[in-house]
């Protein structure tokens, strides 16, 4: 990993219609304060890929980085899991 301090994520890409740039959705589990069942809670994330290699369905990490445009504000690091074409 990165030494830096930089926020870091891992997502499933939803979206790669647009040239260098992913849709990515991230989730976390956390318990509800008062009744303690876990709720699943997702965010997308605008994220820079600059050579076009992501898909639908691939895992990646993506790191944190200086405005790139009005939404983009994170860069694909590496693709983790390619996704399973049938």
């Amino acid at each position: 990993m990165d030494k830096s301090n930089k926020k870091q994520l891992i997502g499933i890409v939803v979206s790669d219609s647009m040239d260098k740039t992913v849709v990515v959705k991230t989730s976390r589990k956390f318990p509800h304060p008062i009744y303690k069942k876990y709720i699943n809670r997702t965010k997308k994330y605008y994220a820079h890929d600059p050579q076009n290699l992501c898909e639908i369905g691939d895992e990646v990490q993506i790191s944190e980085s200086k405005p790139l445009s009005k939404l983009k504000r994170w860069r694909v690091k590496e693709i983790k899991q390619k996704a399973i074409k049938i």
